[in-house]
């Protein structure tokens, strides 16, 4: 497995797909930055029940190309056929793009590449953008499998970029039987709670703006507890300040995200974009209320709740449907029953497991049977 950072929900996936197919007899090696981290990098680790038998190889990866990458490249290489290893899964943009580039020339290894949004959500610099898009288009004829995990990111890709060659299929993420445990609202404390990174993407602001006028039946102010970090993080509490949220608003740090779903009653989801986020997964299997923006995969999640997705970047939207799920609890646990049954049935761990092993399989086949 080659990823970049090891956060947030594409490191989670690469957990659980990894310790899947470590259960199943696979022997499984893991490649991902030494520089990025956060509180859940090593407890994500050692929480593994199986310990990735090929190792953990840390080393300098940085979000964008450079010179360096030669160097990366050269290095994955070297573990791979001192291992013998079989699949170089690529997750990520700059995972896809080291597993591909140390896959060339290799007759017996196949590259497969989850996007994970990938290229797709990149909104810095419009040139670099391009550049990265061409890129991908480049080493495209590299790729044995591609892996999408929702028929968004897939249909995007292929406007973005073209069509995958070979193998290719949409496999959602997976969750555990433990996760579907429901939790208990007499536990919550808050009104509402979000969990993921703090950065411009994932809407806090505008979940900030619209938290102002939301009141209680007795007409307190609503509260929100906030688990994430990221570079935003002092705008936030910027803003916070600013909108005299003091008081009603907790910045939990980085936390497990049932921990913090336990905390309150309803999650929200206000992102920008997104692929197949964990979190909309996660508060949707642990029996929550969920407000979610409708970008990438979330209406693939929502089934049919589909209808109640909100446009993102629109405060007075979200406003209105917090103030609803404070009125009208009833409705929202109405809705979430019928989302917890559509989860239960589409996105378990062993279905993804089977699928990405099958995917596996078939790669293989064909190369060596070129």
């Amino acid at each position: 497995m080659v990823l970049r950072a090891p956060i947030g929900g594409l490191y989670r996936h690469v957990m659980d797909l990894s310790e899947a197919l470590s259960l199943r007899g696979h022997q499984i090696g893991l490649v991902m930055d030494s520089a990025t981290s956060d509180a859940q990098t090593d407890a994500r680790l050692e929480a593994l029940s199986i310990a990735p038998a090929l190792g953990v190889h840390k080393m300098p990866i940085s979000r964008l190309l450079g010179p360096h990458d030669l160097s990366t490249t050269y290095n994955i290489r070297k573990i791979a056929r001192e291992q013998n290893v079989d699949v170089l899964h690529g997750h990520g943009a700059k995972g896809g793009f080291n597993a591909r580039l140390t896959r060339m020339g290799s007759r017996r290894t196949i590259a497969a590449y989850t996007t994970h949004g990938g290229v797709l959500n990149y909104n810095g610099n419009p040139l670099v953008g391009k550049a990265l898009l061409a890129l991908e288009k480049i080493i495209l004829p590299l790729t044995d499998a591609m892996i999408f995990e929702s028929a968004y990111v897939k249909k995007s890709f292929e406007a973005a970029i073209g069509p995958p060659p070979h193998l290719s299929q949409i496999v959602y993420n997976g969750l555990a039987p433990s996760e579907f445990v429901p939790l208990s609202p007499d536990l919550a404390e808050f009104d509402f709670s979000f969990v993921g990174e703090l950065r411009a993407i994932k809407g806090v602001d505008i979940l900030l703006r619209a938290l102002v006028d939301v009141r209680r039946a007795n007409g307190e102010p609503a509260t929100l507890i906030i688990a994430g970090a990221g570079p935003d993080e002092d705008k936030i509490r910027a803003l916070i300040e600013q909108l005299n949220l003091n008081g009603r608003v907790d910045l939990a740090g980085v936390r497990p995200a049932r921990q913090i779903f336990a905390r309150a009653h309803c999650v929200v989801m206000p992102s920008l974009a997104e692929s197949l986020p964990y979190v909309a997964l996660e508060a949707a299997a642990a029996a929550k209320p969920l407000l979610a923006t409708n970008v990438g995969g979330v209406k693939e999640i929502f089934g049919p709740t589909a209808n109640s997705l909100l446009p993102p970047s629109d405060v007075t939207a979200l406003k209105k449907a917090m103030q609803a799920t404070i009125d009208n609890p009833q409705a929202a646990a109405s809705e979430m029953k019928s989302r917890l049954e559509w989860v239960k049935a589409n996105f378990s761990m062993e279905m993804m497991t089977s699928a990405i092993e099958d995917i596996y399989y078939k790669a293989l086949d064909r190369i060596r049977h070129k």
